[in-house]
Formats: C-alpha cells, sequence, structure tokens
C-alpha cells in the first residue's frame, strides 16, 4: 500500500485506531505532544488497559523485536506533516467546566498546530465527536492556513467505539461513516477502510454536518435506551414488579432489541454523558434546543439512580453512614476498561464517603486511576479484603470476576451479609442460600 497515514493525539482512541491502521498494512506515524506518551508508545506498551490493543500494538511498532516495523510515534508536527497522506485527528473533546457545551480546544490546537506544516497535497480526516457544524469550520480554517492551499482537504469520520471492544471495533466496524465535499476524499477513504469494506462493514457516505450528526444521535439514543430501563426500574419498585422480566419480555420485540436494557446505576465514561450535554448545548444555539428537551430527562434520570444507590445503602446500614464500612466492588465505569471518568461506581463511593461511610473499593484493572481521582477512598487488593468487615457490599462494575465470587466465602468476613446489586448482574438465588440478604434495583426483595 502506497498511502501513509498520521494519527494526532494517542490516547484510547488514537492509539487503537494507530495501531489498528498498521494492523491493516499502512505505515503510521502517531504523534502526541505529551513526550511520556510517546515514550511509552515507542517501546510498545499503551498507557490505558484495553484488551488486545497491547498486544495488537507491539506487533507493529518499530524496534519492537519481531515487529512489522509499520508504526512509529513522534512529537513533531513538521515530521508528521511530511510524513503523511492522510491524517487522522483523534484528540479528546471533554465537556467545558461549568457548562454543557463541547470543549473543542484541543481539536482546534491539533488543526492550528498541523495546517501551517502542510505543503502538499492531503487528507485531514477528524474523528473526534465535535458539535455540528465543526467540521464546516475548520474546513475553511485549514484552507487559510495550510501552505498547499486547495490541496488539502477535510473529511469527518466519526469513531463508535465500544471501550473493552475497541480492537475489534475499529478492524471490523459495524459502519464506517464519512462526510466528505469531494469524490477524492471518499476515494482516499475508501483506500483506507479497503479491507473492512470488503469484509462486509457498510460504508455511509454522507455530508459534513450529517456525519457529524451521527455519532451525536446515536449517543442520544442509547443514553435514551439506558434511562428508559432504568425509569422503568424506578417504576418497577414502586409497584412490586421485576425490572429484569420486563427487560427479558419487551426485548423479544425486534423492534426494541435487549441491548442496553439491564436496569442499575446508570451510564458513565468519558462519551455518553458529556456527548448528550453537548448535544444539548449546540442545539440551543442553532434554536433548535426544543428538539433535545427530552435528553434533560435522560440525563436527570441516569444521575438520579446513583443518589437511589446511596439511599439504599444508608437504609441497608440503618439510617446513617457514621460508623459503618461500605465495601463497594467495581471503580471502573464499565467492565474491560481502567476508566474511570464520571463513573457511577466512584460517584457512589464519594458520596457515600462525604456522608461518613468508610468506604473501600476494589476493581480488577481501574484501582490506580481511582486513586489518583479519588485519594481519601480506602482500596484493597482483592473482593475478598475490601469486603472484610463490611457492614454492607456494593455491587456497582459488572466485572466477569465479582459475578464469580463465592458468597459463603464472602460471608465469612463480612461484618453483615447485605449486598446490594447495583447491576442486576449477580445471581439472587445464589446469593440468598448462602444467608445474604439481597438487594437489586427495580426488583422485588424475595
Amino acid at each position: 500500500m502506497s498511502l501513509k497515514v498520521t494519527v494526532i493525539g494517542t490516547g484510547y482512541l488514537g492509539a487503537t485506531h494507530a495501531a489498528a491502521m498498521a494492523e491493516l498494512g499502512f505505515e503510521v506515524l502517531g504523534l502526541d505532544v505529551d513526550s511520556a506518551k510517546i515514550e511509552m508508545l515507542s517501546a510498545g506498551r499503551v498507557p490505558m488497559y484495553e484488551p488486545g490493543l497491547e498486544e495488537l500494538l507491539s506487533r507493529h511498532v518499530a524496534g519492537v523485536p519481531g515487529s512489522t516495523g509499520r508504526l512509529r510515534f513522534t512529537t513533531s508536527w513538521e515530521e508528521v506533516a511530511d510524513f503523511g497522506d492522510v491524517h487522522f485527528v483523534c484528540v479528546n473533546t471533554p465537556q467545558k467546566h461549568g457548562e454543557y457545551a463541547c470543549d473543542m480546544s484541543f481539536v482546534d490546537g491539533a488543526f492550528e498546530s498541523l495546517a501551517p506544516h502542510l505543503k502538499r497535497p492531503a487528507l485531514v480526516v477528524g474523528k473526534s465527536t465535535v458539535p455540528v457544524g465543526s467540521a464546516a469550520r475548520l474546513a475553511a480554517r485549514l484552507a487559510e492556513l495550510a501552505p498547499a492551499g486547495a490541496g488539502v482537504e477535510l473529511a469527518w469520520n466519526p469513531e463508535f467505539l465500544r471501550e473493552g471492544f475497541a480492537v475489534e471495533d475499529t478492524l471490523h466496524p459495524d459502519r464506517i461513516v464519512v462526510g466528505v465535499a469531494s469524490e477524492g476524499a471518499e476515494k482516499l477513504l475508501r483506500e483506507v477502510y479497503a479491507t473492512p469494506i470488503e469484509e462486509g462493514s457498510p460504508f455511509v457516505v454522507a455530508d459534513y454536518a450529517t456525519a457529524e450528526l451521527v455519532k451525536n444521535a446515536a449517543n442520544s439514543f442509547l443514553s435514551t435506551k439506558i434511562s428508559f430501563i432504568n425509569a422503568m426500574a424506578e417504576v418497577c419498585e414502586a409497584a412490586g414488579g421485576d425490572v429484569v422480566k420486563l427487560a427479558e419480555a419487551i426485548g423479544h420485540d425486534e423492534r426494541i432489541g435487549s441491548k442496553f436494557l439491564r436496569a442499575g446505576i446508570g451510564f458513565g465514561g468519558g462519551c455518553l454523558p458529556k456527548d448528550i450535554r453537548a448535544f444539548m448545548a449546540r442545539a440551543g444555539e442553532l434554536g433548535a434546543d426544543q428538539a433535545l428537551t427530552f435528553l434533560r430527562e435522560v440525563d436527570s434520570i441516569n444521575m438520579r439512580r446513583r443518589t437511589h444507590m446511596v439511599e439504599l445503602a444508608r437504609t441497608a446500614v440503618g439510617g446513617s453512614f457514621l460508623g459503618q464500612r461500605v465495601a463497594v466492588l467495581g471503580a471502573a465505569f464499565k467492565p474491560d476498561s481502567d476508566d474511570v471518568r464520571d463513573s457511577p461506581a466512584l460517584n457512589v463511593a464519594g458520596q457515600i464517603h462525604l456522608q461518613g461511610g468508610q468506604v473501600t473499593v476494589y476493581d480488577p484493572r481501574g484501582m490506580d486511576n481511582a486513586r489518583r481521582l479519588f485519594p481519601t477512598l480506602g482500596y484493597a487488593p482483592s473482593a475478598l479484603e475490601a469486603v472484610r468487615g463490611a457492614h454492607v457490599v456494593l455491587h456497582l462494575t459488572e466485572w466477569r470476576e465479582f459475578r464469580r465470587l463465592d458468597p459463603v466465602e464472602l460471608g465469612e468476613v463480612a461484618a453483615a451479609k447485605v449486598v446490594l446489586d447495583g447491576r442486576n448482574a449477580l445471581d439472587p438465588q445464589l446469593w440468598r442460600a448462602a444467608g445474604w440478604t439481597f438487594r437489586a434495583m427495580g426488583r422485588p426483595n424475595a
């Protein structure tokens, strides 16, 4: 393959995309302004946990014994511009402090740094989740700053990665969406994604605005589905119903489907919460805020679930957390990840701690990140040690390891055998048979 690819930003999205592009056969150069991160990646190691990513990366990083050598990393904008035919921008778009709106400073900074070095024709491809209208603005900025002028084009190619499945989602995407302004840009992207297209991945060609809206719409729909089943859990608790059976029944309807219908303490992470808020903010700027007012309730339901778990835990220990030991199983916002950004589990743990509870957390992968974010919480090296002496156990991240725990063994070290399942993933019969008082959100108490 003659095309050379660069990836700007080597965080979760960028590192995965760079390794996948090398796996697809391209020569790849990754860039980041963080020299420590570049040093780590150049040694074939990744700064986050993602199943299969480090193995994929080390298979291609130049200098790693036995690698293909197709993947290198740098901190030089000039080197990236000289090297690449296609430049993927994969930097972060966090929520602005104190606002719902998206912080575009990293994306804008990447374009401002790259464009002045683009002295020959190239395609710049945005993958970050951005407010609709950003691509058109950035295309104009590229034309203004790039020495190659009209020879530099922009495309928008949103990512749809699921943490825990990022490698699979990049190499075998369920769809590829590209927002382009020319046939030439489309042709280049068809060449980049030739392998997954041949394997059957749908290739959807759209304009800039539609491509940007696809990611916003997808995350809004998923968030709505999660909050819907959590709202049903609230109704089930009031009416004495079972939300797990309810979800099973409606999930058989092919128009609804069973995915994302597990009630619990809600969604978190670095995407869904901030993306739906940024979408609402942008709709307001466009004068279409009434179209998305329902997302405010989606967000409200989601945050309410965390508070509800705190209330359940407080009731379970007699009405006050003072002097009570609370074991929290889970810190990452989802299993198979060490990502603790906007983690419901840590949010619950933090609220209980602030109310006087002695909280001990255990997570198979997220401990180091959790400690950095919540240094005042207690941390244990295992689930058993987290539960030792606890008056209530909270299951808040659905790791496979937690589903395999032996409730009899845990019951021997707990101060009180009370477990609250915040993810509806544990087997109630198994825990109750071992003498535990078992409570799950939206389910009968017995």
